[in-house]
């Protein structure tokens, strides 16, 4: 019986997991809110029915499609912050750089649902942001530089560290997909890219020279 039961439910996962990688795939050329869950079950070849014994509707579909896409990365995230000095940015931006080349798909629905049209699925992306977040300020906090530093200053730091990763996967997603994407301009956005969060770096350091 046991073993009957761990076979429909490898089953039940495997279907699972191939209705979201045909929303994926559908996705790379329309919105969450345009597609339509015959167009992910006809990909699959399950009957429309069978969509509801996994999700309840396609934003429950987009919103497991999140936490799929940014889930895993939150150990990378603090693994990175948690390096010390100039090198945090040199990995950061690589790290960046290779989940882009590695995941073009799941970064481009990020990309395009953070402001779209599906509300759960704003949500859960806006709360797998504030997550990092909190993370990165947790590691920013070991820093000494961090010294002195009041604990929203902290968060709106980590803040804009999550926005310029954001725009950095951004970067190197457009670089990805130019017609001609080359080494040469993978290196010209991964220089961009480290000088605006060397900037950011910069900025703490005087952030407490502030006037009161």
């Amino acid at each position: 019986m046991s073993h009957t039961l761990g076979i429909r439910q490898a089953q039940k996962q495997k279907t699972r997991q191939a209705l979201l990688d045909a929303a994926l795939g559908l996705l790379e050329e329309q919105s969450l809110s345009s597609l339509g869950l015959r167009e992910v079950t006809r990909a699959v070849g399950v009957a429309p029915t069978a969509f509801y014994r996994h999700f309840r509707s396609t934003a429950d579909l987009g919103v497991a499609l999140v936490d799929e896409a940014l889930g895993s990365l939150h150990p990378m995230v603090r693994t990175t912050v948690a390096t010390p000095g100039d090198e945090r940015i040199t990995r950061a931006v690589r790290l960046i750089a290779d989940h882009v080349a590695a995941h073009p798909a799941h970064v481009r629905f990020i990309a395009r649902e953070r402001h779209g049209g599906v509300q759960p699925v704003r949500a859960a992306i806006r709360d797998q942001l504030a997550r990092f977040a909190e993370e990165v300020k947790t590691e920013l906090a070991k820093d000494p530089g961090a010294e002195g530093w009041q604990d929203d200053d902290l968060l709106m730091l980590a803040h804009l560290y999550v926005d310029q990763m954001l725009i950095t996967a951004s970067l190197f997603l457009e670089t990805l997909e130019s017609p001609e994407p080359s080494e040469a301009e993978r290196q010209r956005v991964t220089r961009i890219a480290t000088r605006q969060m060397r900037l950011i770096s910069l900025g703490r350091q005087h952030w407490l020279d502030q006037e009161p």
